[in-house]
């Protein structure tokens, strides 16, 4: 019996206290040689399948076959024959951190890798020559960097590849005949390619290609001022994470049938603090970290008819829906077929009494053009808000997503609710909390349609907790006001100005930035000061409104509102209220049964053009 017991334990414990002491001595050497601003807690005394952020091992938890470290903060190259030491690893997400050099050639000895996420980094330099050491790729997203050199060919020899996104680089050359059968998504915009579209890749939209010098049927030059690039949009396929095998209640079950051993397993088993999940996409992973307490649960708002705890949250299928300054947002589909947006907020330094009461407020918004807060969620590692979905997607999809064939044109009674109901929406927060509180985040992808189809206002007053950042990061979307240098100073007037640009973008069609495929880059508002400036008004508004009749009169009216609100001096833009009140003049105004502005002049390029000076931005 003695010697039962001690083999059964000896087989037990030998199971559960494995671990990939090789794998884990090369991530320490990767971690302890690189900068990183958040806390990752890697340690030689902890557990590194069981306990490190990040790190994901095998069923057994012989080695580490995931690292996922989005957005830690890190700088610097990666340091070689580090990670290169993964042998059996196959998901490496690195991505929206400050990651630079040349592509580390010796990740070629990863030959089990399958997804390789690098994207919003600062590497530069030639793309790996020879991708077929990689045989097992299925995703490469290395956009949003500043490779340069030409697309190798040896791409087309990745059989296994369903999504290559190499967009917003400096790539040269020609395309290469990437003929592989299971590739679903590419994305190669805004690059300096050019020549003639392989047939191989004709079956992708032209958007994919835009921002270079290709041509073909299906891939059509750039316009004289191309959109914003495009953001990588994630798979509609959610990919879900299984739940651990908790090993230790398995062997008992099977080979154990002793009591003590059963007690030692149980006792063991309890001080695991990561919750299994399934709330990511690819390379997102949500965990609840070991400083949770009691006090850490989800907070509904009064009046919620949902119904679900943190641990159904976290079970959640999810797919990323983007990736802003304030976080991440993703779909989630709960399992009552429920659909919710919850986003997973970072840079947020503030205490929890301090988190809590902007939440409690935000909380207790009603109103049809403001988007409902529904609970929020805190800890030290996580700050997550949970807000209803909207199927219709944001304004910036349905004005600027899939320009090409096939396309539904936002037609211009939908853009005017669009900026009727947003305005609105904006009005209503100025006036809470006394007139103090700011939205601080005006722009497209924050705002939505509601069940009437009038624009919706998502994201209140979130800057107010964030960490402020650098004025070149934050004019880099386009909607900041000039005077706005700190993202938690955010002002009435500067919200204003937000609102304005977003008018623009309803009148113009075009994103608050339009890069030129280079290192040029084109602020919506200087571009339509300079259009109306030279009396070309009627340059200004977007192709897709030419098709509707009689409307000439509101487009250049609401042009002058836009124009009104994006002035350079604060004090001279109009409060949010009154900016309603010309909005809905300008409907009441071009309605047959009311009273008409015939007896006013319609403005001028040239009146438009002296009312307001052009910021410097």
């Amino acid at each position: 019996m003695n010697i039962l017991f001690i083999f059964y334990a000896t087989l037990f414990f030998g199971a559960t206290m494995a671990e990939p002491v090789e794998d884990k001595q090369a991530l320490l050497d990767f971690i302890q040689n690189m900068h990183y601003s958040h806390i990752i807690n890697w340690s030689q005394s902890s557990s590194v399948c069981r306990e490190w952020t990040g790190v994901t091992c095998n069923i057994d938890q012989t080695r580490v076959i995931a690292l996922r470290l989005p957005g830690a903060g890190m700088e610097g190259m990666i340091p070689p024959n580090t990670l290169s030491r993964l042998s059996a690893i196959q998901i490496i997400s690195l991505r929206s951190n400050g990651l630079s050099g040349s592509f580390p050639s010796d990740l070629s000895k990863l030959v089990n890798l399958s997804s390789l996420y690098l994207q919003f980094n600062s590497f530069s330099g030639a793309l790996p020559s020879d991708f077929s050491v990689w045989n097992n790729l299925t995703v490469v997203d290395l956009s949003n960097n500043r490779f340069n050199g030409s697309i190798p060919a040896s791409i087309s020899n990745l059989t296994h590849l369903t999504s290559l996104d190499l967009s917003n680089n400096s790539l040269s050359g020609g395309i290469p005949d990437i003929d592989v059968p299971s590739l679903q998504s590419v994305n190669l915009a805004n690059n300096d390619l050019t020549g003639v579209l392989p047939r191989s890749l004709s079956r992708f939209p032209s958007s994919a290609f835009s921002g270079n010098n290709v041509s073909s049927e299906s891939a059509l030059p750039p316009p004289a001022l191309p959109l914003q690039p495009p953001i990588p949009q994630p798979s509609r396929k959610p990919n879900v994470l299984s739940e651990s095998a908790i090993l230790g209640i398995v062997l008992s079950g099977c080979i154990l049938g002793f009591a003590v051993i059963a007690l030692m397993m149980v006792c063991s088993c309890s001080k695991k603090s990561v919750l299994p999940t399934k709330l990511q996409k690819d390379e997102v992973v949500l965990k609840r970290g070991s400083s949770e307490s009691k006090d850490n649960r989800l907070v509904f708002f009064e009046g919620c008819s949902l119904a679900f705890d943190l641990e159904d949250l976290l079970r959640a299928s999810a797919e990323v829906l983007g990736k802003g300054i304030f976080g991440a947002t993703y779909k989630a589909a709960m399992e009552d077929a429920t659909t919710l947006v919850v986003k997973r907020l970072t840079g947020v330094p503030v205490a929890r009494k301090d988190f809590e009461q902007q939440m409690e407020l935000i909380g207790s918004f009603k109103h049809p053009n403001v988007s409902e807060l529904r609970a929020y969620y805190y800890s030290k590692d996580e700050k997550l808000t949970v807000c209803d979905y909207y199927e219709q997607g944001s304004v910036s999809a349905l004005l600027h997503g899939n320009r090409g064939e096939g396309r539904i044109p936002l037609d211009w009674e939908t853009r005017v609710k669009i900026a009727l109901g947003a305005a609105k929406g904006i009005a209503y927060i100025h006036k809470q909390n006394g007139g103090k509180l700011v939205h601080g985040n005006i722009k497209a992808t924050n705002v939505f349609l509601n069940s009437e189809g009038f624009g919706c206002i998502s994201d209140i007053g979130l800057a107010a907790l964030m960490s402020p950042m650098p004025p070149p990061v934050m004019r880099a979307a386009g909607y900041r006001a000039p005077e706005v240098t700190d993202s938690r100073k955010a002002t009435h007037a500067s919200d204003v100005y937000s609102f304005g640009v977003l008018l623009l973008e309803l009148l113009t069609g075009k994103s608050a930035m339009n890069s030129t495929g280079g290192e040029e880059v084109i602020h919506l508002v200087r571009w339509v000061h300079s259009v109306v400036r030279e009396e070309w008004t009627a340059e200004v508004f977007d192709v897709e409104l030419l098709r509707y009749p009689n409307i000439e009169e509101e487009m250049v009216e609401m042009l002058q509102i836009g124009m009104n609100c994006v002035v350079r001096m604060p004090e001279q833009r109009p409060k949010m209220s009154d900016v309603v009140k010309m909005l809905e003049e300008v409907r009441r105004g071009n309605t047959e049964n009311l009273p008409s502005f015939e007896t006013t002049p319609t403005p001028s390029a040239t009146d438009i053009a002296s009312s307001s000076a052009p910021p410097q931005q």
